[in-house]
């Protein structure tokens, strides 16, 4: 609300100007319409809240990364608690955090670590986006924000291990980067397990040195058949593999994995050739054989889509189905998946393609069927 408060004031200055220049008409309606601007919410903090839930394993991705006002952020997190998920997945930026070297801005995640606390959920933090400083220079190279060479793995291991101390007492799970096993993700270059590794190698001494008890989540991969050489990516199977042969499993605590259910129900028995739900227990085979059976794995983004012309979309009644059967099947068939975070709760307005079909609830807060089924499996309103 501030920034928006900021800017305004910056175009009413600029009005004054625009008076100077013969523009009077423009610049004083301008004026006059910053004058009556309705007051910012007002946002009070309710007592401590507790999660009610018949399954411990439900959880949700929030995207409030974008998300500008306070309430909205409140509202949010308040509406994860009242459906019965324990978990949350957010996203902070490390560009939006350390637009500068060395200088930090921690209002907004600090804002929504705050209400995430006072609603009674965990909180699992993903980390990425390299700033621009961090980046090449444009001039020499052109880059995007998911670029991260290995010369900026010392700058994102300090980023990592001062959010982790800041943030000790409310978030004990960080994942470092996010699908590293697509191109578009490592920055529009071909895909390096091997470089992924050694930025881990980098990052997870520093963010256990800061907080030796966090848990650091390796991988984010996503599900996808890529084969080798791939433009695009690499299948997430041979990826992990991979992985292990660089010795990248003493950096990583516990795998984070994505499990897509596409047009498939969540039974449907894991296949290498196939993308699917329990393609997840693919992955737990691989760290099995390379001796990291102790380690967990917690799917960060998982669901099913309900768009009415998308090519892998179901039905609404499908989708709901589905969920609920997630849930049910983590929660009694993976000992070691403590959470389902399903892809997600809502965005701050509407994208205006199929993503927007994977929403729990909508920009303007109205809650989806969706929404109102895991309430009732969760045990927080009655059938």
């Amino acid at each position: 609300m501030e920034k928006i408060q900021d800017v305004g004031r910056e175009f009413a200055v600029r009005a004054h100007g625009w008076v100077g220049k013969g523009w009077p008409w423009a610049a004083l309606l301008l004026i006059m319409l910053w004058g009556v601007r309705p007051p910012g919410v007002l946002v009070t903090m309710p007592p401590q809240q507790q999660v009610q839930t018949s399954n411990p394993v439900v959880g949700i991705h929030t995207r409030l990364t974008d998300e500008v006002e306070e309430w909205k952020i409140q509202r949010s997190l308040a509406l994860v608690r009242e459906m019965g998920a324990s978990w949350i997945v957010e996203y902070f930026p490390w560009a939006y955090q350390e637009p500068e070297r060395g200088r930090y801005d921690w209002g907004h995640t600090d804002m929504v670590i705050r209400h995430a606390r006072n609603q009674g959920l965990t909180v699992i933090a993903r980390l990425g986006m390299t700033p621009a400083w961090a980046r090449p220079n444009p001039q020499e190279q052109e880059t995007t924000a998911t670029y991260l060479d290995a010369d900026a793995y010392n700058d994102f291991a300090n980023f990592v291990a001062v959010f982790v101390a800041r943030y000790r007492e409310d978030v004990q799970h960080i994942i470092i980067w996010n699908e590293p096993n697509l191109s578009f993700e490592w920055g529009y270059r071909p895909v390096d397990p091997a470089a992924y590794v050694d930025l881990l190698r980098v990052v997870y001494p520093a963010a256990r040195a800061a907080n030796p008890d966090v848990i650091v989540l390796g991988g984010a991969l996503a599900p996808t058949l890529e084969p080798p050489d791939s433009p695009a990516g690499l299948n997430d199977l041979l990826y992990l593999e991979a992985m292990y042969a660089a010795g990248g499993g003493a950096y990583f605590d516990a795998l984070s994995a994505h499990a897509y259910g596409l047009g498939f129900a969540p039974e449907t028995p894991p296949d290498p050739a196939l993308i699917n739900f329990r393609r997840v227990e693919l992955l737990r085979a691989i760290m099995d054989a390379n001796g990291d059976t102790g380690k967990l794995i917690y799917v960060t983004e998982a669901g099913w889509n309900d768009h009415p012309r998308w090519t892998w979309a179901v039905k609404p009644g499908q989708r709901i189905q589905y969920t609920l059967d997630a849930y049910t099947w983590a929660a009694e068939q993976w000992p070691w998946c403590p959470v389902v975070a399903m892809w997600m709760l809502r965005t701050p307005g509407k994208l205006r393609n199929y993503q927007d079909y994977y929403a729990f609830i909508t920009p303007e807060f109205q809650k989806r069927l969706i929404y109102t089924a895991v309430q009732t499996y969760t045990g927080n309103i009655s059938e």
